[in-house]
Protein backbone atom coordinates (compact mmCIF):
# COMPACT_ATOMS: atom_id res chain seq x y z
CA UNK A 1 0.00 0.00 0.00
CA UNK A 2 1.17 3.35 -0.76
CA UNK A 3 1.20 5.11 2.85
CA UNK A 4 2.20 8.13 1.91
CA UNK A 5 0.09 8.91 -1.30
CA UNK A 6 -2.74 7.71 0.62
CA UNK A 7 -1.69 10.55 4.10
CA UNK A 8 -1.99 13.56 0.79
CA UNK A 9 -4.81 12.24 -0.15
CA UNK A 10 -6.16 12.70 2.91
CA UNK A 11 -4.84 15.59 3.35
CA UNK A 12 -5.97 17.20 -0.21
CA UNK A 13 -9.28 16.10 1.29
CA UNK A 14 -8.85 18.26 4.37
CA UNK A 15 -7.87 21.39 2.45
CA UNK A 16 -11.07 21.30 -0.05
CA UNK A 17 -11.57 24.13 -1.82
CA UNK A 18 -10.38 26.37 0.74
CA UNK A 19 -6.94 26.91 -0.91
CA UNK A 20 -5.12 25.84 -4.13
CA UNK A 21 -2.56 24.63 -2.26
CA UNK A 22 -0.32 23.93 0.74
CA UNK A 23 3.56 24.77 1.17
CA UNK A 24 4.44 22.16 3.95
CA UNK A 25 7.93 23.12 5.18
CA UNK A 26 8.39 21.53 8.81
CA UNK A 27 10.85 18.97 7.86
CA UNK A 28 8.97 16.17 9.99
CA UNK A 29 5.56 17.08 8.05
CA UNK A 30 7.59 16.73 4.97
CA UNK A 31 8.93 12.94 5.88
CA UNK A 32 5.23 12.13 7.07
CA UNK A 33 3.92 12.89 3.73
CA UNK A 34 6.58 11.73 1.40
CA UNK A 35 9.08 9.36 3.16
CA UNK A 36 11.82 11.88 2.52
CA UNK A 37 14.25 11.48 5.11
CA UNK A 38 16.44 15.19 3.92
CA UNK A 39 15.75 18.89 4.89
CA UNK A 40 16.04 22.13 3.48
CA UNK A 41 12.49 21.16 1.19
CA UNK A 42 9.29 22.08 0.99
CA UNK A 43 6.19 20.45 -0.71
CA UNK A 44 3.90 22.16 -2.42
CA UNK A 45 0.15 20.49 -2.12
CA UNK A 46 -2.39 20.75 -4.37
CA UNK A 47 -5.94 19.42 -5.26
CA UNK A 48 -4.31 16.60 -7.86
CA UNK A 49 -0.76 16.77 -7.50
CA UNK A 50 2.45 16.82 -4.91
CA UNK A 51 5.71 18.99 -5.31
CA UNK A 52 9.08 18.18 -3.19
CA UNK A 53 10.93 21.67 -3.65
CA UNK A 54 14.69 20.77 -2.51
CA UNK A 55 18.11 20.69 -3.89
CA UNK A 56 20.89 18.95 -5.59
CA UNK A 57 22.33 17.33 -2.35
CA UNK A 58 19.42 14.94 -2.42
CA UNK A 59 18.55 14.24 -6.03
CA UNK A 60 19.59 10.77 -5.56
CA UNK A 61 18.23 10.51 -2.14
CA UNK A 62 14.74 11.61 -3.56
CA UNK A 63 14.77 9.18 -6.26
CA UNK A 64 15.35 6.30 -3.68
CA UNK A 65 12.83 7.35 -0.82
CA UNK A 66 10.22 9.04 -2.94
CA UNK A 67 10.40 6.79 -6.53
CA UNK A 68 7.59 8.78 -8.64
CA UNK A 69 7.04 11.84 -6.40
CA UNK A 70 7.48 15.54 -8.61
CA UNK A 71 10.16 17.01 -7.95
CA UNK A 72 12.06 20.39 -8.63
CA UNK A 73 15.13 20.87 -7.64
CA UNK A 74 16.94 23.93 -7.28
CA UNK A 75 19.88 25.50 -8.60
CA UNK A 76 23.14 26.16 -5.88
CA UNK A 77 22.54 29.80 -6.36
CA UNK A 78 18.83 29.75 -5.45
CA UNK A 79 17.87 29.58 -2.00
CA UNK A 80 14.65 27.25 -0.85
CA UNK A 81 12.41 30.57 -0.33
CA UNK A 82 13.40 31.52 -3.97
CA UNK A 83 12.86 28.10 -5.41
CA UNK A 84 9.28 27.56 -3.75
CA UNK A 85 8.35 30.88 -4.89
CA UNK A 86 9.41 30.43 -8.45
CA UNK A 87 7.13 27.18 -8.39
CA UNK A 88 4.08 28.59 -6.93
CA UNK A 89 4.24 31.35 -9.49
CA UNK A 90 4.43 29.47 -12.28
CA UNK A 91 1.77 26.84 -11.06
CA UNK A 92 -0.22 30.18 -11.41
CA UNK A 93 -2.02 29.45 -7.56
CA UNK A 94 -3.77 32.55 -5.82
CA UNK A 95 -4.59 30.88 -2.81
CA UNK A 96 -1.53 29.26 -0.93
CA UNK A 97 -1.28 27.85 2.64
CA UNK A 98 1.48 27.97 4.95
CA UNK A 99 2.90 26.37 8.05
CA UNK A 100 1.88 29.41 10.47
CA UNK A 101 3.88 28.28 13.66
CA UNK A 102 6.91 26.98 11.70
CA UNK A 103 8.15 29.78 9.20
CA UNK A 104 9.19 33.45 10.85
CA UNK A 105 8.09 36.77 10.22
CA UNK A 106 10.73 37.15 7.86
CA UNK A 107 10.58 34.10 6.06
CA UNK A 108 7.02 35.45 5.17
CA UNK A 109 7.78 38.36 4.43
CA UNK A 110 10.82 36.93 1.52
CA UNK A 111 7.90 34.83 0.10
CA UNK A 112 5.66 38.07 -0.05
CA UNK A 113 8.03 40.21 -2.25
CA UNK A 114 8.56 37.10 -4.07
CA UNK A 115 4.73 36.35 -5.06
CA UNK A 116 3.21 39.69 -5.55
CA UNK A 117 0.13 37.93 -6.60
CA UNK A 118 -0.03 35.06 -4.09
CA UNK A 119 -2.11 35.41 -0.88
CA UNK A 120 -0.79 33.25 1.90
CA UNK A 121 -2.64 32.63 4.38
CA UNK A 122 -1.19 30.98 7.68
CA UNK A 123 -3.30 27.21 8.57
CA UNK A 124 -3.60 25.51 11.93
CA UNK A 125 -1.41 22.75 12.34
CA UNK A 126 -3.05 20.18 9.38
CA UNK A 127 -0.86 17.61 9.29
CA UNK A 128 -0.53 17.73 12.75
CA UNK A 129 -3.64 16.66 13.23
CA UNK A 130 -3.72 13.73 10.93
CA UNK A 131 -0.34 12.30 12.29
CA UNK A 132 -2.41 12.06 15.83
CA UNK A 133 -3.38 9.04 14.44
CA UNK A 134 -1.56 6.33 13.08
CA UNK A 135 -1.57 4.14 10.14
CA UNK A 136 -0.74 0.25 9.93
CA UNK A 137 3.06 1.89 8.54
CA UNK A 138 3.42 3.66 11.50
CA UNK A 139 2.46 1.10 13.88
CA UNK A 140 5.05 -0.99 12.67
CA UNK A 141 7.32 0.97 13.30
CA UNK A 142 6.43 2.20 16.86
CA UNK A 143 6.57 -1.41 17.65
CA UNK A 144 10.24 -1.87 16.22
CA UNK A 145 10.69 1.37 18.21
CA UNK A 146 9.52 -0.30 21.37
CA UNK A 147 11.02 -3.42 20.68
CA UNK A 148 14.73 -1.61 20.20
CA UNK A 149 14.16 0.34 23.17
CA UNK A 150 12.98 -2.78 25.32
CA UNK A 151 16.46 -5.15 24.22
CA UNK A 152 18.82 -2.09 24.79
CA UNK A 153 17.02 -2.31 28.51
CA UNK A 154 18.06 -5.75 28.83
CA UNK A 155 21.48 -5.36 27.66
CA UNK A 156 21.41 -1.93 30.26
CA UNK A 157 20.84 -4.43 32.90
CA UNK A 158 23.31 -7.26 31.77
CA UNK A 159 26.23 -4.64 31.97
CA UNK A 160 25.19 -2.84 34.82
CA UNK A 161 27.85 -2.28 37.50
CA UNK A 162 26.89 -1.21 40.81
CA UNK A 163 29.68 1.88 40.99
CA UNK A 164 28.78 3.26 37.87
CA UNK A 165 27.82 7.07 37.41
CA UNK A 166 24.33 8.71 35.54
CA UNK A 167 26.70 9.77 33.04
CA UNK A 168 28.25 6.78 31.95
CA UNK A 169 25.13 4.92 32.34
CA UNK A 170 23.42 7.74 30.29
CA UNK A 171 25.92 7.58 27.34
CA UNK A 172 25.92 3.53 27.57
CA UNK A 173 22.04 3.68 26.71
CA UNK A 174 23.03 5.23 23.30
CA UNK A 175 25.37 2.86 22.57
CA UNK A 176 22.65 -0.18 23.87
CA UNK A 177 20.16 1.27 21.79
CA UNK A 178 22.26 1.58 18.52
CA UNK A 179 23.55 -2.25 19.07
CA UNK A 180 19.97 -3.05 19.49
CA UNK A 181 18.85 -1.78 15.99
CA UNK A 182 17.95 1.87 16.19
CA UNK A 183 19.23 4.82 15.05
CA UNK A 184 19.68 6.76 18.13
CA UNK A 185 17.68 7.21 21.15
CA UNK A 186 14.81 9.51 21.15
CA UNK A 187 16.32 11.57 23.40
CA UNK A 188 19.62 11.78 25.74
CA UNK A 189 18.69 9.11 28.63
CA UNK A 190 17.88 10.00 32.17
CA UNK A 191 19.66 8.49 34.61
CA UNK A 192 18.84 10.10 37.80
CA UNK A 193 20.38 8.60 41.11
CA UNK A 194 18.20 8.97 45.23
CA UNK A 195 17.39 12.18 45.60
CA UNK A 196 18.20 13.36 42.19
CA UNK A 197 15.22 11.57 40.55
CA UNK A 198 12.79 13.84 41.37
CA UNK A 199 14.15 16.25 38.77
CA UNK A 200 11.56 15.33 36.42
CA UNK A 201 14.38 15.90 33.16
CA UNK A 202 17.65 15.51 35.61
CA UNK A 203 20.49 15.95 33.92
CA UNK A 204 23.20 13.24 33.83
CA UNK A 205 26.08 13.73 36.60
CA UNK A 206 29.12 11.72 38.05
CA UNK A 207 27.07 10.85 40.83
CA UNK A 208 27.20 7.02 41.37
CA UNK A 209 24.28 4.09 41.98
CA UNK A 210 25.45 3.06 45.70
CA UNK A 211 25.35 6.73 47.11
CA UNK A 212 21.60 6.39 47.25
CA UNK A 213 20.84 2.57 46.22
CA UNK A 214 18.22 3.62 43.36
CA UNK A 215 18.04 5.24 40.46
CA UNK A 216 15.32 6.66 37.43
CA UNK A 217 15.50 5.52 34.11
CA UNK A 218 14.19 7.25 31.16
CA UNK A 219 15.14 5.83 27.49
CA UNK A 220 13.54 5.72 24.33
CA UNK A 221 14.69 4.25 21.02
CA UNK A 222 14.42 5.87 17.37
CA UNK A 223 14.20 3.08 14.46
CA UNK A 224 14.07 4.02 11.03
CA UNK A 225 11.84 7.49 12.13
CA UNK A 226 9.57 6.83 14.68
CA UNK A 227 10.31 6.58 18.44
CA UNK A 228 9.90 5.09 21.95
CA UNK A 229 9.58 5.97 25.63
CA UNK A 230 9.76 4.15 28.27
CA UNK A 231 10.79 4.95 32.21
CA UNK A 232 11.89 2.30 34.72
CA UNK A 233 13.19 2.15 38.21
CA UNK A 234 16.11 0.21 39.25
CA UNK A 235 17.16 -0.67 43.09
CA UNK A 236 20.62 -2.36 44.02
CA UNK A 237 19.77 -5.42 46.24
CA UNK A 238 22.54 -4.58 48.53
CA UNK A 239 20.77 -1.19 49.01
CA UNK A 240 17.33 -2.38 49.11
CA UNK A 241 16.88 -2.27 53.29
CA UNK A 242 17.84 1.21 54.05
CA UNK A 243 15.31 2.55 50.76
CA UNK A 244 13.09 -0.45 50.06
CA UNK A 245 10.31 1.09 52.57
CA UNK A 246 9.74 4.49 51.40
CA UNK A 247 10.44 3.52 48.06
CA UNK A 248 7.98 0.40 48.15
CA UNK A 249 5.26 2.92 49.41
CA UNK A 250 5.92 5.24 46.74
CA UNK A 251 6.20 2.87 43.76
CA UNK A 252 2.96 1.23 44.67
CA UNK A 253 1.24 4.92 44.82
CA UNK A 254 2.75 5.21 41.18
CA UNK A 255 1.92 2.32 39.95
CA UNK A 256 -1.98 1.93 40.57
CA UNK A 257 -2.45 5.19 39.29
CA UNK A 258 -0.82 4.08 36.23
CA UNK A 259 -3.15 0.97 36.10
CA UNK A 260 -5.96 3.29 36.28
CA UNK A 261 -5.22 5.84 33.77
CA UNK A 262 -4.17 2.85 31.37
CA UNK A 263 -7.83 1.16 31.98
CA UNK A 264 -9.51 4.41 31.18
CA UNK A 265 -8.00 4.56 27.34
CA UNK A 266 -11.05 3.89 24.93
CA UNK A 267 -12.07 5.42 21.48
CA UNK A 268 -14.10 8.87 22.65
CA UNK A 269 -12.94 9.09 25.66
CA UNK A 270 -11.26 12.24 26.60
CA UNK A 271 -7.67 13.05 27.24
CA UNK A 272 -7.95 15.15 30.23
CA UNK A 273 -10.41 12.17 31.98
CA UNK A 274 -7.18 9.56 31.18
CA UNK A 275 -4.87 12.53 33.12
CA UNK A 276 -7.70 12.71 36.03
CA UNK A 277 -7.46 8.60 36.20
CA UNK A 278 -4.22 8.85 37.72
CA UNK A 279 -3.81 12.49 39.00
CA UNK A 280 -7.01 11.44 41.47
CA UNK A 281 -5.47 8.41 42.58
CA UNK A 282 -2.16 10.05 43.79
CA UNK A 283 -4.26 12.96 44.71
CA UNK A 284 -5.83 10.79 47.13
CA UNK A 285 -2.78 9.28 48.87
CA UNK A 286 -1.24 12.40 49.82
CA UNK A 287 1.23 13.48 46.69
CA UNK A 288 -1.47 15.61 44.58
CA UNK A 289 1.70 18.36 44.73
CA UNK A 290 4.50 16.03 44.15
CA UNK A 291 3.17 14.99 40.10
CA UNK A 292 4.11 18.00 38.54
CA UNK A 293 3.58 17.44 34.97
CA UNK A 294 0.90 16.05 32.57
CA UNK A 295 0.21 12.39 32.55
CA UNK A 296 1.36 11.44 28.96
CA UNK A 297 2.41 12.80 25.15
CA UNK A 298 1.70 10.98 22.07
CA UNK A 299 4.38 9.55 19.75
CA UNK A 300 5.53 9.26 16.49
CA UNK A 301 7.89 11.01 13.81
CA UNK A 302 8.88 13.37 17.32
CA UNK A 303 9.35 11.84 20.68
CA UNK A 304 6.00 14.38 21.59
CA UNK A 305 3.46 15.00 19.84
CA UNK A 306 -0.42 15.19 19.84
CA UNK A 307 -2.18 13.70 21.47
CA UNK A 308 -1.88 15.71 24.79
CA UNK A 309 -2.56 13.63 27.54
CA UNK A 310 -2.59 16.58 30.47
CA UNK A 311 -5.53 17.61 32.51
CA UNK A 312 -5.71 20.94 30.45
CA UNK A 313 -6.41 18.74 26.86
CA UNK A 314 -8.99 19.14 24.91
CA UNK A 315 -7.46 15.84 23.07
CA UNK A 316 -10.32 13.16 22.88
CA UNK A 317 -9.18 9.66 22.17
CA UNK A 318 -9.34 7.66 18.62
CA UNK A 319 -8.54 4.30 17.92
CA UNK A 320 -4.68 4.62 16.46
CA UNK A 321 -3.57 6.89 18.62
CA UNK A 322 -0.31 5.97 20.45
CA UNK A 323 1.11 8.13 23.40
CA UNK A 324 2.84 7.96 27.26
CA UNK A 325 1.26 7.13 30.11
CA UNK A 326 4.02 8.30 32.93
CA UNK A 327 2.65 9.49 36.25
CA UNK A 328 5.29 10.00 38.68
CA UNK A 329 5.97 11.27 42.61
CA UNK A 330 8.61 13.76 43.56
CA UNK A 331 9.70 14.14 46.97
CA UNK A 332 12.49 16.85 46.80
CA UNK A 333 15.15 15.69 48.87
CA UNK A 334 14.49 11.97 48.83
CA UNK A 335 14.01 10.90 45.51
CA UNK A 336 11.43 10.28 42.95
CA UNK A 337 9.63 7.73 41.46
CA UNK A 338 8.02 7.92 37.64
CA UNK A 339 6.71 4.82 35.40
CA UNK A 340 6.31 4.78 31.83
CA UNK A 341 4.78 2.72 28.74
CA UNK A 342 3.56 3.34 25.19
CA UNK A 343 0.03 2.43 24.87
CA UNK A 344 -2.25 2.34 21.95
CA UNK A 345 -5.96 2.95 21.54
CA UNK A 346 -7.47 0.35 19.83
CA UNK A 347 -11.14 -0.04 18.41
CA UNK A 348 -12.48 -1.40 21.99
CA UNK A 349 -9.77 0.05 24.11
CA UNK A 350 -6.05 -0.06 24.77
CA UNK A 351 -2.86 -2.06 24.04
CA UNK A 352 -0.27 -1.71 26.12
CA UNK A 353 2.79 -1.82 23.77
CA UNK A 354 5.68 -1.95 25.87
CA UNK A 355 6.32 -5.20 27.96
CA UNK A 356 9.60 -4.44 30.34
CA UNK A 357 8.27 -5.96 34.01
CA UNK A 358 7.43 -3.64 36.56
CA UNK A 359 6.20 -5.09 39.79
CA UNK A 360 8.12 -3.90 42.35
CA UNK A 361 10.05 -6.95 42.81
CA UNK A 362 11.19 -6.63 39.21
CA UNK A 363 13.48 -3.43 40.16
CA UNK A 364 16.12 -4.82 41.75
CA UNK A 365 19.39 -5.61 40.36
Amino acid sequence: MDYFGSRRQRLQTALGNQLDALAISNPVNVTYLTGFSGDSSWLLLLPKRAILVSDGRYTVQIAEECPGLETVIRLPQKNIYQAVAETVNGLGVRNVGFEGWHISTAELQTLKDLTKTVNWTPQEKLVEKLRMVKDESELAQLRQAVWIAEKAYGMFRAFFQNHDSEKFLSDAMEGYVRRAGGTCTSFPTIVAVGDRSALPHAPPTNRTVPEAGFLLLDWGARGEFYHSDLTRMLALKSGAKKVESQLEKIYTVVLQAQERAIAAVRPGAKARDVDAAARGFITENGYGPNFNHGLGHGLGLQIHEGPNIRSSSDDVLEAGMVFTIEPGVYLPGWGGVRIEDDVLVTPDGYEVLTSVPKTFDSIFV
